[in-house]
């Protein structure tokens, strides 16, 4: 992993600027709700990873790309790539298992085990160097996504 002070002065305060630009929850209420036991929810993965089928097309560029990519549940790891680029990134774990960034086969296991309820018929891909404001109208037509789909859940992948 790489620590802010092993980057050049330029990216550690481009990363630390970004900091700003993340929303609080605010003083009043708590963002978090109840719910129903893990062995009844509908889970779907969304991940920052970059990654998409090889038939899709690459997300735009840097920071400005704020497009997702959809991934049907049915999806095998080996129709993934990842387009996602930076000299600060290490896709090593992801080209060795495609579970490390996207655990869709570990999600599978605990379907089939009862652990959870069910897993969603789509699931939700970003690239990690989009920028935070930029994300929240995909983050918006992503989230009315997971609920036509019925997801009361995510496991958030963040790469």
């Amino acid at each position: 992993m790489t620590r802010l002070a092993d980057l050049g002065q330029w990216e550690r305060e481009l990363l630390l600027d970004m900091l700003e630009e993340i929303p609080g929850f605010g003083l009043h209420g708590r963002p978090w709700v109840a719910g129903p036991s893990l062995r009844q929810r509908r889970v779907a993965i969304v991940t920052t990873s970059g990654i998409h089928r090889a038939s899709d097309a690459p997300y735009a560029d840097g920071a400005a790309a704020n497009d997702y990519r959809v991934i049907p549940g049915d999806v095998s790891a080996d129709e993934l790539v990842m387009s996602h680029l930076s000299s600060n990134f290490d896709r090593t774990g992801f080209q060795q298992d495609t579970n490390v960034v996207f655990p869709i086969d570990r999600m599978r296991e605990l379907a089939a085990e009862g652990i959870i309820g069910s897993l969603a018929d789509f699931h939700y891909a970003v690239m990690g160097a989009a920028r935070v404001p930029g994300l929240e109208p995909t983050a918006r037509r992503m989230a009315g996504m997971l609920k036509r789909d019925a997801v009361d859940a995510v496991l958030l992948t963040p790469v």
